[in-house]
C-alpha cells in the first residue's frame, strides 16, 4: 500500500514510514521516528525524539509523542526512547514523553488506548491491553500492567504500580500501588481497594472460582483484622492456591512502595 502523506505535513527525510501509513495535514514527525505499516497520524499531531510506533496504531489530532522529558534531572545529549505497541490508539491532545536517563524508555504497549489529554511521564510503562480514560496523569515511572483500567481524571505519583486485571475509578490518587484483579475507588480522599473486579474479570473469561478465590484473599487481607504479613500467611495457606491467587500475594510481598 502506498504511503499518503498530506502537502501540508513536514516529514523528515530520515523517518521511516511502513506500508500504507497516513500522515494528515499540518502533522510534524521528526528523523528519528520509524512509524509501522497502516498506522495513521492526525491532523496536527507532532512525532518526535527516538519514537517507534507499531502497526495499525492510530496517533490522534494534536497528539505530542517523543517530546522531551519535563523532568529536570534530564542532561543535554541523553539520548532516550518511546516505543508504542502494535494496534494502540492515541487520542486527542495526549502527550507521552521521552525518557530521562542516557537509554530509558517510555513503553506504552500493543492494544491499549490512551484517551484525549492524558499524560505519560518520562520512563512510564504501559502493558498490553491497558485503558486510560480521559485526562489520566501518570508520573515518571508509573507502571500500568497489562489489562489494567485507569479511570478519568485519575492522576498518579511516580514510581506507582497498578496491577494486571485492576480497574482505578475516575478521579482516584494513585500514592501507592494497587493490587491485581481488584477494583479501587476514592473513599475519604483516598484510593481504596474496594474488592475483586468482579465483571472485568468475568468478561475476560476468568473461572468463577478463581474469582471466588481472590475474594477470599481480599477478606483475609482487608477484613480479617490482621496486620498485612499474617493476612498473606493466612491467604497461602488457606486459599486455593490458583496462579492469579498466587500473583496476588507476591505482588503485596515484593511492593516497594507499599499497597493501598
Amino acid at each position: 500500500m502506498a504511503i499518503e502523506v498530506h502537502k501540508t505535513a513536514m516529514v523528515d527525510k530520515n523517518a521511516q514510514l511502513g506500508d500504507g501509513v497516513v500522515v494528515g495535514p499540518y502533522a510534524t514527525i521528526g528523523a528519528h521516528v520509524k512509524i509501522g505499516a497502516g498506522s495513521t497520524v492526525g491532523q496536527g499531531a507532532i512525532i518526535d525524539g527516538h519514537t517507534t510506533i507499531g502497526e495499525l496504531c492510530q496517533i490522534f489530532p494534536y497528539a505530542l509523542v517523543g517530546m522531551k522529558t519535563q523532568d529536570l534531572k534530564y542532561q543535554a545529549g541523553s539520548v532516550s526512547y518511546v516505543e508504542i505497541g502494535d494496534r494502540t490508539v492515541i487520542r486527542e491532545f495526549a502527550t507521552v514523553h521521552l525518557g530521562t536517563a542516557d537509554g530509558e524508555k517510555t513503553v506504552i504497549g500493543e492494544d491499549c488506548l490512551f484517551m484525549a489529554y492524558c499524560h505519560a511521564a518520562h520512563g512510564v510503562v504501559l502493558g498490553n491491553h491497558v485503558i486510560c480514560s480521559n485526562a489520566v496523569q501518570l508520573a515518571g515511572d508509573v507502571h500500568l500492567q497489562d489489562w489494567a483500567i485507569v479511570g478519568g481524571c485519575a492522576a498518579s505519583h511516580q514510581f506507582c504500580t497498578v496491577g494486571r486485571h485492576a480497574m482505578v475509578g475516575g478521579m482516584s490518587k494513585i500514592r501507592q500501588d494497587f493490587p491485581p484483579f481488584m477494583l479501587g475507588d476514592m473513599v475519604d480522599g483516598s484510593l481504596k481497594v474496594i474488592g475483586p473486579n468482579v465483571v472485568g474479570l468475568t468478561r475476560r473469561g476468568f473461572k468463577r472460582e478463581v474469582i471466588s478465590a481472590l475474594k477470599e484473599a481480599f477478606r483475609f487481607i482487608y477484613h480479617s483484622g490482621l496486620n498485612r504479613s499474617q493476612a498473606l500467611d493466612r491467604v497461602e495457606n488457606d486459599v486455593e492456591p490458583f496462579p492469579e491467587v498466587k500473583e496476588f500475594v507476591e505482588f503485596y510481598r515484593h511492593s516497594t512502595r507499599g499497597v493501598c
